[in-house]
């Protein structure tokens, strides 16, 4: 099997390649404490070093491009992904782990094209559960293949402003989130996305549709972006419902917070605060941070 990769790496097909293809944006660093960062590095390290001794394994392939992925080296991840592709044409995730780090350097055209694609390779088959490579507290993964595919392509569509294309996307999301935290998760962005159709009705009905009480292992500030519109809550300053500001929470709740302002009260000056607070932090690839950027070049 390791002749197959020498041929590929003989027609120029390389992860070396990566510098090839440049990215939509400009590529800032993920800020990881040092420690992390090790962990991170040395994890690498092993998926590259289980990847070279079966070059054409599908999983070990997988595995050494998220894991290159997580350090940070996004364009290389992709690079490692679009050599699986060349390998395991028909394997969806893929596409989907393409889809997403293309979202991340801001391709969204190239990552609908891939997600639609993992989309079509999935249909009718059954889905399966997705292993973290960032295992939350519990160590239990709570998102699946399919879940992934069409909440990344939601993300996609939602960032370029296809808002329709978007709620269908999460609307198909909706069905294979069977569990608590990725319900609550796809309902925010579903929700959202309906209030900027104007389907005020179906928004409220999947508002209702939430369960506050029921547990949750990772999401809960999607739970508390949520509950902002089930309290109809006020505030004169949101800047003062934000925490630090350099944590994942504080893009994913503040970016919740700002389309609050935004598509509740009507506050277009106080969503453009929120939103030019969470680019002046350093979540650079988080969801949050990607929305708000893309919201205020829509505001301008």
């Amino acid at each position: 099997m390791k002749n197959i990769w020498l041929f590929l790496l003989s027609v120029g097909v390389s992860l070396a390649t990566a510098s090839q293809e440049a990215p939509c944006s400009s590529i800032i660093a993920p800020s990881i404490p040092e420690t992390t960062r090790k962990e991170y590095e040395l994890k690498r390290a092993s998926a590259k070093e289980q990847f070279e001794k079966n070059t054409a394994n599908a999983d070990a392939m997988l595995w050494y491009g998220r894991r290159t992925a997580y350090t940070g080296r996004y364009m290389e991840a992709i690079s490692v992904f679009s050599n699986g592709i060349a390998l395991h044409p028909d394997d969806a995730r893929f596409y989907r782990h393409r889809g997403h780090r293309y979202i991340t350097v801001r391709c969204f055209d190239k990552a609908i094209a891939d997600l639609e694609e993992a989309a079509r390779l999935v249909k009718g088959q059954p889905d399966e559960t997705e292993p973290d490579g960032l295992p939350n507290a519990k160590n239990i993964p709570t998102s699946t293949l399919q879940s992934n595919i069409w909440y990344h392509l939601g993300l996609a569509y939602y960032s370029k402003g296809e808002y329709a294309k978007a709620a269908n996307a999460y609307r198909q999301c909706l069905k294979v989130s069977t569990n608590n935290d990725m319900y609550v998760a796809t309902a925010n962005w579903y929700h959202i996305t309906l209030l900027r159709l104007g389907k005020k009705k179906k928004a409220k009905q999947l508002l209702d549709s939430v369960d506050p009480s029921k547990e949750l292992i990772e999401n809960k500030e999607y739970l508390d972006i949520l509950m902002l519109y089930k309290r109809e809550a006020d505030f004169a300053d949101p800047l003062l419902l934000l925490e630090e500001n350099n944590t994942l929470r504080s893009s994913t709740y503040g970016y919740g917070v700002a389309m609050y302002c935004l598509l509740k009260q009507g506050g277009v000056q106080n969503a453009r605060k929120v939103l030019e607070k969470i680019v002046s932090g350093n979540q650079w690839a988080s969801f949050g941070f990607i929305a708000a950027e893309a919201e205020l070049a829509k505001m301008k």
